[in-house]
């Protein structure tokens, strides 16, 4: 499949961008979240610079993935323990 030519409206301002078609509705729907959530800050504080708005949408963003990666980081190293232990219990039998 070809790449896509699209734009992105974020803010105020239109973005080109060239996606695969496989990743239209991601990018589509990050542009979406992005627009979201600055209105939830233009409306939870007041917030009516773009910079600003847009600087704690990203920081926003960084802690959610920080959350993520440590959720994840968590069930990684519960299921590592529990193929260790599975591997010496496996390991008695034979």
């Amino acid at each position: 499949m070809g790449e896509l030519s699209i734009r992105i409206k974020i803010g105020d301002r239109e973005y080109p961008m060239k996606v695969s078609a496989a990743e239209e509705e991601k990018v589509r729907r990050a542009g979406k979240l992005i627009n979201e959530k600055m209105r939830e800050y233009t409306a939870r504080f007041g917030l009516h610079d773009k910079q600003d708005l847009l600087a704690m949408v990203a920081f926003d963003c960084i802690v959610e993935r920080f959350e993520t990666e440590s959720k994840t980081g968590t069930v990684d190293e519960s299921i590592s323990n529990k193929l260790d232990h599975l591997n010496s219990l496996l390991n008695q039998v034979l």
